[in-house]
């Protein structure tokens, strides 16, 4: 039986005042779990009154208690491990070892926000001027907004809110209607760990949500993840209502297979980035660029890899290697790109269709490969979000760069090689943010920033890392001269 789902506001559960709501389903099974409200203006405004009104008393909190309530909520995020990551197996419908890395990936930027203290720390230089000594502090910026998309339940949420709330902020988290429960367990587990009433709020629903946030006179930033289209709107509405806003994209991300390459190793890589999480992350490995006379082999091994992939829910079965798509419009918009590919004359080296399953019984897609793909091929310039690898070929390592370079957007790219000239080439000329050696997905630790570039980002100041740091706060600087007996200065 599908259950309702309300906002969390002022530390508790509130009902949400919008009557619409959209189903959240089982991807493994196609069936209805929830209703997330599509809330409308007022309930954005409930949390942001909220988020105010906390805002004075969490901004003078000391560093080092934020830190305890963090270091608390730290604990428990491990002590509930297993039940989060099979309710982001339950909603999302990837593997559970893939929820697993969802969950761990965000407990990495708790972890980092743990030493707030330190990374707080301004500047000091005494007698910057005769008499005069100088600081600079990093201080709050007051309420954030959150806008966060379906395929990391656990880890895109917790990419903001930590941070965010350890520089003295408070935050209200709008986590996608597809995937609700996960967000609301994540707060339920923040109130368990003490943090005050008001200082992380959830509101759920769509654009009308989203605009509500990103006009609010009171709302100081806002974090985006989610498609190009949308983070566009994002940065250019906020910005434009005087926010300061990062917000990332969509991606289509290389990967260069050298003839020098590891195949065992190379293989295993490609099918973890092409296919992992059905293909729904911005950090997917969607084309693969065959230098040289690597390219029969590499099919070879594509096609004896897809075919030994085990498919299905996700649900009951951990040893399942790749699940189902997020819902009923995620399977089909991979399935006009799979007819789009073969009109467009690639030739569907494995065919993901023979997956499919009928209607009510999860949304299924299986694993597919194009193979003989050019660059101006539809599906090589378009971020399908889904479990299609397009294979293209090129006669040498510059030419395969040179594809790479000619995608609008710019997250990442990787080179499977043992040639370290190769390699150097490869990291300085390629246009993205994150880049591989041999690994699958470069996606960086919560220590560093999720670097995209070009389409791929919008904003000055990435997620994660210090730039998270930055981006949370605003800089301060204080210039003191004291005169003996305290007299008035002069100036002269």
């Amino acid at each position: 039986m599908a259950d309702g789902c309300g906002n969390y506001i002022d530390g508790k559960v509130v009902p949400a005042r919008a009557s619409e709501t959209t189903p959240v389903f089982n991807p493994s099974r196609g069936e209805v779990i929830a209703h997330a409200p599509a809330c409308r203006e007022e309930d954005v405004e409930q949390a942001v009154r909220a988020a105010r009104n906390a805002l004075p008393g969490w901004a003078e909190t000391p560093p080092n208690d934020r830190c305890r309530m963090l270091f608390r909520y730290r604990q428990l995020l491990e002590n509930n491990f297993e039940s989060l990551a099979r309710l982001v197996t339950r909603e999302h419908g990837k593997t559970f070892e893939e929820s697993c890395g969802d969950v761990r990936r965000g407990i990495d930027t708790v972890e980092m926000a743990c030493g707030i203290p330190s990374l707080l720390m301004g500047q000091f230089l005494d007698n910057v001027a005769r008499g005069i000594d100088g600081t600079v502090s990093r201080q709050p910026i007051g309420v954030c907004a959150g806008i966060t998309p379906y395929n990391f339940p656990a880890m895109v949420p917790m990419w903001m809110y930590p941070l965010a709330i350890a520089c003295g902020n408070t935050f209200i988290l709008k986590p996608s209607p597809k995937v609700p429960l996960t967000a609301m367990r994540l707060a339920d587990l923040a109130n368990e760990a003490g943090l005050p009433p008001g200082v992380f709020n959830i509101v759920h629903g769509g654009k009308e949500a989203v605009d509500a946030l990103l006009r609010h006179p009171q709302v100081a930033a806002v974090s985006f993840v989610g498609s190009t289209h949308v983070a566009k709107h994002v940065y250019e509405i906020g910005t434009a209502n005087g926010k300061r806003v990062q917000a990332a994209g969509g991606a289509k991300n290389y990967m260069l297979v050298m003839p020098d390459a590891d195949f065992d190793a190379t293989i295993g890589a490609i099918m973890g980035a092409a296919f992992g999480c059905g293909g729904q992350r911005c950090m997917a490995g969607s084309v693969a660029v065959a230098v040289g006379d690597a390219g029969d082999p590499l099919i070879q091994r594509l096609v004896q890899a897809t075919a030994d992939l085990k498919i299905g829910p996700t649900d009951r079965d951990d040893s399942i290697a790749m699940g189902p798509l997020i819902d009923a419009s995620a399977r089909a918009r991979v399935l006009h790109y799979l007819d789009l590919g073969i009109r467009e004359g690639a030739v569907l080296a494995v065919d993901g269709r023979k997956w499919t399953t009928p209607p009510g019984e999860g949304f299924f897609v299986g694993p597919s490969v194009f193979d003989r793909v050019t660059p101006e091929m539809q599906i090589a310039r378009d971020e399908i979000f889904g479990p299609v690898l397009s294979v293209m070929r090129a006669a040498s390592l510059e030419e395969a760069i040179a594809f790479a370079n000619r995608s609008s957007y710019g997250n990442g790219a990787v080179i499977f090689t043992g040639d370290g000239a190769a390699t150097r080439k490869f990291a300085r000329e390629i246009q993205c943010g994150m880049v591989g050696v041999n690994v699958g997905v470069p996606a960086p630790m919560a220590i560093f920033p999720f670097s995209g570039w070009n389409q791929s980002f919008f904003g000055d100041l990435h997620m994660q890392g210090l730039e998270g740091i930055q981006f949370y706060t605003r800089a301060k600087v204080v210039l003191t001269r004291w005169n003996p007996g305290g007299k008035r200065t002069t100036w002269s």
